[in-house]
């Protein structure tokens, strides 16, 4: 496909010479007399030729409204009154580069020409980044049966159009689960947007997750919720189970008819999404004691997946960290070390609370030739009491829930589904520092 130039110029004669000069290279072009109308055309230019000096909004001023709109847009300064510090403060402003009048023709279309390969490069190498972390995201490694079993349920589940709740310990792979399912959909192509429920307030969650209209409320411009941003793909809600309770039925209602309606808005706009919500507790156990809606729940689980703690993969641990410690090797530029028998036999009979997370930052550290992190070499002994041992795991979620929120007890209690006095009974209780 033939560039397509813009040039911006408020001589009449110059803009069009300048313009049969570039069509002549085998560009297209379209010209414009003055700094607005190239910013409100219709059409999207591969490269923009532009005058300094102009009328209204000048040569720096349109460089830096069109940085802001595509910061990758290449720009090229034109100016019959060209100094030093001009050339500087157009490079500084991300100018591709500069040209004063009056210059060579040959040398013009060689800098467009520069600067177009020079912009296909970046898009390439880009695409193939993005390319590269979509595969390797969407990649769930191991030999075990459980991982195989997995695998198996999410080449079947992902073609079809039903939503998923994917329950799992913190660290396990919540969302490199729902990336492989939206990778194995027909939904492949759209989006994948993710919103975590325990990290908005409730204040704002209603705004972030519907959108708006102008007017909604002082300041407020037209915005596109989440539903909305992930139509035509897959939206996943991370920590479902700290979803507001007044929101819970405005969603489940959406859903249902999968319309939305923007907040200040008396209009339903369609939807068409895949939901997976993913979450550390049993939602199940939740609709009991009415901390997560029932209908919400039976409306997300369509089909459900449970991810094994890493603590039960045996092998697949050892399989694991010589591939984080591989990757990181070759980002650092480092060898990558030997794992000697003692060490394969100590990552097995670590507890790994954190998981695969926990796992993946241990195998970087290796990899650097740090020690691994003083832990246990085996899981802790249970306290004997049945009161203890709930005792220990209330600690370990509420300090878990803290850290998340940054300490913040309001939105800790929320995601806990807690009232938050309950929450600071419990932290004076097992003396946790919430700070």
């Amino acid at each position: 496909m033939t560039a397509l130039i813009h040039v911006v110029e408020d001589d009449d004669d110059h803009r069009a010479a300048l313009a049969d000069l570039i069509e002549a290279g085998g560009y297209d072009c379209e010209g414009f007399a003055n700094a607005q109308a190239a910013l409100d055309a219709s059409s999207l230019p591969d490269l923009v030729v532009s005058d300094l000096r102009m009328p209204g909004i000048d040569g720096f001023g349109l460089l830096e409204a069109l940085k802001a709109r595509s910061p990758d847009l290449p720009v090229l300064m034109i100016t019959g009154h060209g100094d030093v510090s001009h050339a500087v403060k157009a490079m500084q402003l991300g100018a591709e580069d500069f040209l004063e009048k009056p210059y060579d023709a040959r040398h013009l279309l060689a800098v467009v020409d520069r600067a177009l390969r020079a912009r296909a490069t970046r898009t390439e190498l880009g695409r193939l980044q993005d390319e590269i972390a979509r595969r390797d995201g969407a990649e769930i490694l191991g030999q075990s049966a459980a991982i195989a079993a997995l695998r198996a349920r999410i080449a079947a589940l992902g073609p079809l159009e039903i939503d998923l709740v994917v329950t799992g310990e913190t660290g396990t792979g919540k969302e490199l689960v729902a990336r492989a399912l939206h990778a194995a959909s027909p939904r492949a192509q759209g989006p994948f947007v993710a919103l975590n429920c325990a990290a908005l307030p409730e204040t704002l969650f209603e705004i972030e997750i519907f959108g708006h209209v102008a007017g909604a409320f002082p300041g407020a411009q037209d915005k596109p919720g989440k539903l909305e941003a992930a139509s035509g793909g897959t939206l996943v809600l991370d920590e479902v189970e700290a979803m507001p309770a007044a929101v819970q039925p405005k969603l489940l209602r959406a859903l249902q008819e999968r319309q939305v309606e923007r907040l200040g808005e008396n209009r339903l706009r369609p939807l068409d999404l895949r939901i997976i919500a993913l979450t550390k507790s049993d939602l199940r156990a939740r609709t009991l004691d009415d901390s997560f809606r029932a209908d919400l729940f039976y409306r997300l689980a369509g089909a459900e997946i449970t991810l094994d703690p890493l603590r039960s993969l045996g092998e697949d641990i050892v399989l694991l960290f010589r591939h984080f410690a591989e990757l990181a090797a070759r980002r650092y530029g480092r060898e990558v070390p030997d794992l000697p028998y003692s060490l394969r036999e100590q990552l097995k009979r670590r507890p790994w609370p954190g998981n695969v997370r926990e796992l993946k930052a241990a195998a970087e550290r290796f990899a650097l030739g740090l020690d691994l992190p003083d832990a246990p070499t085996e899981a802790p002994s249970a306290p004997q009491s049945l009161a203890d041992r709930v005792a220990a795991y209330e600690a370990r979620e509420i300090s878990a829930a803290l850290e998340r929120c940054r300490g913040n007890t309001e939105r800790a209690a929320q995601a806990l589904g807690i009232a938050r006095r309950t929450l600071n009974d419990k932290i004076s209780r097992y003396g946790i520092r919430a700070d």
